[in-house]
């Protein structure tokens, strides 16, 4: 099974009833992660861990395991955004992207399922009419204890 498949599996019990995940992928914040080169410990450990969820009805923002790249079970959902959100355009091995005043870096084997839903978020606002989507909400992630 690929690993978006298994991403989209963790998620699915953790989403409202009938809403379906459309692209995922995951995200950390903390320092960037060419340190591993350095120290991994300073990027496993200091850094935080998400698992992004778009669906037709928002964004879910999933609080992530650090190794197995599954939500927390003890506090799973770390923040819920609007459809409204983008996230790129991303490029590089790593590249950063904002997430409510927090910085998020996406690796490069994500960036194709944010562009896609991005392009889809960009079709959705075509097809209401609009010419451009509010931006992102101010604020902050909330942090893990």
């Amino acid at each position: 099974m690929a690993l978006r498949d298994k991403l989209s599996d963790r998620v699915q019990p953790y989403l409202e009833p009938g809403e379906h995940v459309h692209h995922v992928w995951v995200g950390q914040t903390g320092p960037n992660p060419w340190w591993v080169l350095v120290s991994a410990l300073i990027v496993l450990f200091v850094g935080k861990y998400y698992i992004f969820a778009v669906t037709d009805r928002g964004i879910w923002v999933f609080n992530s395991r650090k190794m197995k790249m599954e939500p927390n079970s003890k506090r799973p959902v770390a923040l819920r955004l609007p459809r409204g959100t983008r996230f790129g355009p991303l490029s590089g091995l790593w590249d950063k992207t904002q997430v409510q005043g927090e910085r998020v870096w996406i690796g490069k084997r994500f960036h194709k399922d944010v562009a896609a839903a991005d392009r889809e978020l960009e079709q959705l606002g075509a097809a209401s009419g609009r010419q451009s989507l509010p931006p992102p909400q101010a604020g902050s992630m909330p942090r893990q204890s």
